[in-house]
């Protein structure tokens, strides 16, 4: 199992917790060297809460803040569950992050393949190495359970509900 699928679960532990208490299921973990420093997962989604602050990446971003550590933040990875949105994007940017690396695509809301070429040079000039599409399968079966769960109204009948749930996981390699 690669370093990247290693934090990956991680997050997708983070994730699941999430979903478990009921709230939307991303899960972040921040990663140096392999080493987890910091996680994160989504609040303020649960019983019909409306808190779009507390994403996992920005829950994950500040306990990063917290530490008392020396390391240069463009050697960190931030691993998530779903493509950071814009919000979580532009704050990955201002705290330095070189490299982002997501399960799923957020297909209404993902910031990683803005056009940046317009923006300020304070975003603009940020370097961020961007992979997409670890362990998506894994990740899509939580958000798939989530938006199957007549008990879950975030995002009820969005664009990102409609074509998760119209999603078929991928076949295993081993079937091909």
């Amino acid at each position: 199992m690669t370093t990247d699928n290693k934090l990956m679960k991680k997050a997708l532990h983070q994730a699941q917790q999430a979903f478990s208490s009921g709230e939307f299921p991303v899960g972040c973990v921040l990663a140096h060297h392999g080493q987890v420093l910091t996680t994160g997962s989504r609040t303020g989604t649960a019983a019909g809460s409306a808190n779009e602050v507390d994403h996992a990446e920005m829950v994950a971003l500040r306990r990063l803040s917290a530490l008392n550590g020396n390391i240069n933040p463009a050697e960190i990875s931030l691993y998530c569950t779903m493509e950071p949105c814009l919000m979580c994007f532009s704050a990955i940017m201002l705290a330095g992050i070189g490299r982002v690396v997501f399960a799923y695509e957020d297909v209404m809301g993902g910031g990683t393949g803005i056009d940046r070429s317009a923006l300020a040079p304070l975003y603009r000039d940020r370097t961020v190495r961007v992979v997409p599409n670890v362990m998506r399968d894994e990740s899509l079966r939580l958000f798939q359970a989530f938006f199957k769960n007549p008990d879950n109204d975030y995002w009820r009948g969005s664009l990102l509900a409609e074509y998760t749930l119209s999603q078929s996981l991928q076949a295993p390699e081993s079937a091909m």
